[in-house]
């Protein structure tokens, strides 16, 4: 350390009179100056360009375990301890971004179904189990709602939608593009909350149609729909929060390319071992 503080200040004094100061030998921090980097130095160096790569490309979203799994994607043998240590001697953090309010949607209750899905958040197979629910997405012009669909086997969003307006006609869109993306697979269990657009009628007669199951959440009890609950959560530290959306067409295309071209394709997900969910799906279905 005291080597290299005398390296930077050079420029700026007598390095002679820096080495006396700190009480080093001249000798001795010219050995360092001019010493070969050690194989193990030229290794870490090369590491480091390439986390620096990873953090840029996935916009700061990486803490060292999902940074580890890319390299390690990448062919790169690594530990995590090394990529941790690197990650924390440079500075090279996910980032965290201070948390919004959570605003609760009130909705009217109508006759809602009984909870079949049970926190049983587990699939052997695709379109075994989907989950669904609503948020909001805060933009300077009002607010965005969303609608998801999720796979439970691979995380994969399956179904979205987005309006001005939280109605039934929003969680039908969603459901709509789920059925027409996994090629309108029947006895799916499709679990959601009680919200009015959930227990509309247009809504169960839907799931009715392409013999789908509806399950639904008991009353205030968010954990039932935790997956669900689980990927907003991430949507919005890894997107949303860091936003300052000035219209909703901005925050549709930005929320777009998060689900289609980020989350489904390249997020790697720990629940997955660190797998993209459709390349999961991929890897893991015959």
């Amino acid at each position: 350390m005291k080597y290299a503080f005398i390296k930077k200040q050079s420029a700026y004094h007598a390095y002679s009179l820096l080495c006396k100061v700190l009480d080093v030998s001249r000798s001795g921090y010219n050995d360092w100056l001019y010493r070969k980097p050690s194989k193990r130095a030229i290794a870490n160096r090369k590491l480091l360009t390439k986390l620096k790569v990873l953090h840029a490309e996935h916009k700061q979203r990486y803490g060292s375990p999902r940074m580890h799994a890319a390299l390690v994607q990448q062919g790169e043998q690594v530990s995590k301890g090394r990529v941790e240590r690197l990650m924390r001697e440079h500075q090279l953090v996910a980032r965290r971004v201070k948390r919004h309010k959570r605003v609760y949607i009130q909705r009217e209750q109508q006759k809602s179904a009984p909870n079949i899905l049970s926190r049983d958040f587990s699939a052997h197979a695709p379109n075994r189990k989907w989950v669904s629910d609503i948020t909001f997405i805060p933009t300077r012009e009002g607010y965005l709602y969303l609608a998801t669909v999720l796979d439970i086997y691979s995380r994969a969003i399956v179904g979205w939608a987005m309006s001005h307006r939280i109605n039934g006609e929003l969680v039908l869109s969603a459901l709509d593009m789920a059925i027409e993306q996994r090629g309108s697979p029947s006895g799916v269990l499709v679990h959601s909350d009680q919200g009015s657009q959930y227990t509309a009628v247009a809504y169960r007669e839907k799931l009715q149609s392409h013999e789908m199951i509806c399950s639904m959440s008991r009353k205030g009890e968010c954990h039932d729909n935790a997956v669900a609950e689980s990927f907003f959560h991430t949507l919005k530290e890894e997107l949303v929060y860091d936003e300052n959306f000035a219209t909703r067409k901005e925050a549709k295309q930005s929320i777009f390319k998060y689900i289609e071209l980020y989350y489904n394709r390249q997020r790697l997900h720990s629940f997955l071992g660190y797998e993209a969910p459709l390349k999961y799906e991929r890897m893991n279905v015959a």
